[in-house]
């Protein structure tokens, strides 16, 4: 019998394979790059912004056209992003990549040129002058938003150079480390014999030690293997950003903070409320060393699951998580359910273990389609659920803005984060209600993992990357270096409470490597406390699905800090919230205690 919940995705509906039809997607890439030149010269042929709006019509004409371009754009990259995840070593995708990246420049002079209009604008001109025109005032946060992001763009003809000089600078530096990355084997022992594995299927969360051990350094060695190039691109991808920022006079949290649309003063109760509380994960930390029979965790011992008294866990199959799942989600709201049985049978979801694929999980969106596709490796087990439903979280975030105009539809990641990890809460809150004492440990344990990935590991990575750019301001760091600035924040971040530390984290985690956004950590851990604190008052009355919608819906028309406080009613910039949502973390570990006590 058919399964009900496809493995593998369908992409051939969304638009042209670069292997299998690469003329027609090459004739589809020429029409874009003529439609995003198009654009570019319209834009700059716009009229100044006035009170008076005599420009509306010309710029709501241009913004309109725009829009759809714009959507083709993102679907393009979506779908090329796709194509090249599932099959890491095809060197058609790797071309389709280069080339979709040349376009890129065309793309930011559009976006630059935007920003530029507006950047001189006063506050109240650009209010009067976008309420004179019905679509103007609908997609308003464009350019609001865009007067924000003016600041971090240099001189137009200054612009214009660095975002082409990028194109084999700052993102060909970001495409080698995936190119590496996705080609890079590791070598394990099996039942078999060895065996050659893709990092993305090598895990250390299984129930024997040894193999956790084995598989750690095995995967370890491979990273060595290919580290100098690793801090090559690190380097790099670094050095390009610091250079940008002198000219602007910034330093190098001034970019992440504006596109994840909060101020400083957020960032700085977040992580200064979790470096007072941190500590409350260190007795669930202590605890688990000693079930595990061991004096400390080591780094590999993080995720490995609890002793069962000598019976193994039985293996999850695919379709009972996605069975699972679509329970829990149903629980909360019924259209959160819909939506995800839509999804899961409609052919979104790539999860096959199978080797060639990159590393690592994300959701993308297909603006033209209203669509989204998830990519991921299922491993039949309960973190592979609880990924399956994070990756859901973030397609029905954009199911739910599919309709409004593309450019309300992009919501920074910091939000993004929220909703993934709530839909893990719920999945999670589920799981908790059907299960006995034993059961019960067991989830929680996987939970409290998780808070500690988002309260320590995810903290550690800030550490480093701040540690990173401090230094390489006054030169480029050695491979050496870059894994004793990790050790270091590591050590920070965990109270010294593991054993065995990884060194070169750094060289194996993608996400130091995304050169669209800096700074790909700290957004995690605000999404998660968010969503702690949220789901804690799910419970507080009916209405609290439809506020929650309300906040998903906000999040592509608003600063992050607004959409909270005008349908949650929380301060972000408050420490109030982010210890509230650690004390939810501290029950859990109080919890966790007293059923695995003696």
């Amino acid at each position: 019998m058919a399964a009900s919940h496809p493995i593998r995705w369908d992409l051939a509906s969304l638009g042209h394979d670069p292997d299998g039809d690469a003329d027609a997607f090459a004739d589809d890439l020429a029409g874009l790059k003529a439609d995003l030149e198009r654009s570019a010269e319209t834009v700059s042929g716009l009229p100044q912004i006035a009170a008076d709006g005599e420009a509306a019509d010309e710029w709501s004409s241009f913004l309109r056209d725009y829009a759809d371009v714009t959507a083709r754009y993102r679907q393009t990259y979506s779908l090329v992003g796709c194509y090249a995840a599932g099959d890491a070593g095809n060197a058609a995708y790797q071309k389709a990549e280069g080339r979709l990246a040349a376009l890129r420049p065309l793309a930011e002079a559009v976006a630059s040129a935007i920003e530029t209009a507006v950047r001189d604008v006063p506050d109240k001109t650009l209010a009067a002058f976008l309420s004179g025109d019905a679509y103007l005032n609908e997609v308003a946060f464009l350019l609001t938003d865009a007067k924000s992001l003016a600041a971090l763009r240099l001189p137009p003809a200054e612009e214009s150079l660095a975002n082409e000089l990028a194109v084999d600078g700052l993102h060909a530096w970001g495409r080698l480390y995936d190119r590496v990355s996705g080609e890079l084997q590791v070598e394990v022992m099996t039942a078999d014999g060895p065996a050659k594995k893709s990092v993305g299927q090598v895990t250390w969360t299984g129930p024997e030690r040894t193999v956790r051990e084995q598989n750690f350094y095995a995967a370890d060695r491979a990273w060595a293997s290919v580290g100098q190039t690793c801090a090559d691109c690190l380097n790099h991808i670094s050095g390009a950003r610091l250079t940008r920022y002198g000219r602007l006079g910034f330093d190098h949290l001034e970019e992440p903070l504006r596109r994840n649309r909060i101020g400083r003063e957020t960032l700085d109760a977040l992580h200064g409320t979790v470096a007072d509380k941190t500590d409350v994960l260190v007795p669930y930390l202590k605890r688990k060393a000693e079930l595990l029979g061991v004096d400390r965790l080591a780094w590999y011992d993080q995720s490995a699951p609890l002793p069962t008294s000598g019976r193994p866990r039985p293996k999850l199959s695919y379709e009972d998580a996605c069975d699972k799942i679509l329970n829990a989600f149903g629980r909360f709201a019924p259209d959160f359910a819909d939506f995800a049985a839509h999804a899961l049978k409609s052919g979104w979801i790539e999860a096959e273990d199978r080797e060639g694929k990159r590393q690592g999980g994300f959701c993308t969106d297909l603006p033209v389609a209203g669509q989204t596709r998830i990519f991921m490796t299922f491993t039949d087990d309960d973190d592979s659920m609880s990924t399956l439903a994070h990756e859901l979280g973030h397609a029905y975030h954009t199911w739910l803005l599919k309709d409004r105009p593309v450019f309300l539809q992009d919501y920074p990641m910091n939000l993004a984060e929220t909703a993934s990890t709530f839909a893990e809460q719920v999945l999670a809150d589920a799981r908790l209600d059907a299960a006995d004492d034993a059961e019960e440990a067991v989830i929680l344990d996987g939970m409290l993992s998780d808070a500690t990935a988002f309260l320590m590991n995810l903290p550690a990575r800030f550490r480093f990357e701040d540690a990173v750019y401090r230094e390489r301001a006054d030169g480029e760091l050695a491979a050496e270096r870059l894994s004793e600035l990790m050790v270091a924040a590591q050590k920070a971040a965990y109270a010294e409470s593991l054993d065995v530390w990884h060194p070169r984290f750094w060289a194996a985690k993608l996400h130091f490597y995304i050169t669209e956004l800096p700074f790909y950590n700290f957004p995690y851990t605000f999404g998660y406390l968010l969503s702690l604190a949220a789901y804690d008052d799910a419970g507080g009355g009916s209405d609290f699905p439809a506020r929650y919608r309300a906040f998903l819906e906000r999040s592509g028309s608003d600063t992050a800090e607004t959409a909270v406080r005008e349908t949650l009613g929380y301060d972000a910039a408050s420490s109030e919230l982010w210890g509230r949502a650690i004390d939810v973390v501290a029950r859990r570990v109080d919890r966790f205690l007293t059923l695995t006590g003696p």
